[in-house]
């Protein structure tokens, strides 16, 4: 009998070293697929690619909106800065609505410092965002309609605001590549 109890037991305990062995090549195996490739300290074509369509995937589940059907735009002002989203078609009124509610409801969370939203879609803290929070009774946000969506005007007097703005901004543009220029706007 006893040699037949270890037998079940001897058993049990390869099965569990090859479960063991089928979690960790798992768990390796999705930290490899979520860290993008690198070269030479650059994010490749593909990794780019892959974190590319992520912040879209992410984007149009935090903003409710589909994002090949809209245009963001991000512009740095001497007192702040502006964030626009238009749809992309005059007669998309869905798009044109659910922007508007969006970037309504952003507006107010930034002005309370909450700066979740970003961070969820890009899977990081943007730059300039801990100081936007730290200094958020210094810095308005004024939402308006346009004709096919909305924008948000952000603006201060204080000078740590208005840099910490335009660094959030600067780093919108680079990751929604939206080919806007990243330069102060004259007034």
């Amino acid at each position: 009998m006893r040699g037949g109890r270890k037998e079940p037991m001897k058993h049990v305990y390869i099965l569990s070293v090859i479960v063991l062995f089928i979690v960790i090549a798992a768990v390796a195996a999705v930290q490899q697929a979520a860290t993008p490739p690198q070269t030479h300290g650059h994010v490749s074509n593909q990794g780019h690619d892959q974190h590319d369509t992520d912040v879209k995937r992410r984007g149009d589940q935090v903003i409710g909106f589909d994002q090949a059907k809209t245009s963001h735009h991000f512009h740095l002002t001497q007192d702040g800065g502006v964030i626009q989203v238009e749809a992309n078609e005059a007669r998309d009124t869905a798009s044109r609505d659910q922007i508007r509610q969006h970037l309504g409801h952003i507006a107010q969370l930034f002005a309370n410092g909450d700066f979740s939203a970003p961070m969820l879609i890009h899977a990081q803290t943007p730059p300039g965002a801990p100081v936007m929070k730290r200094l958020k009774s210094e810095i308005q946000y004024r939402f308006a309609e346009t004709e096919r969506g909305g924008q948000i005007r952000i603006t201060t007097a204080n000078r740590d605001a208005i840099a910490a703005v335009h660094e959030f901004l600067r780093f919108q543009i680079k990751d929604h590549a939206t080919g806007d220029s990243g330069q102060v706007e004259k007034s």
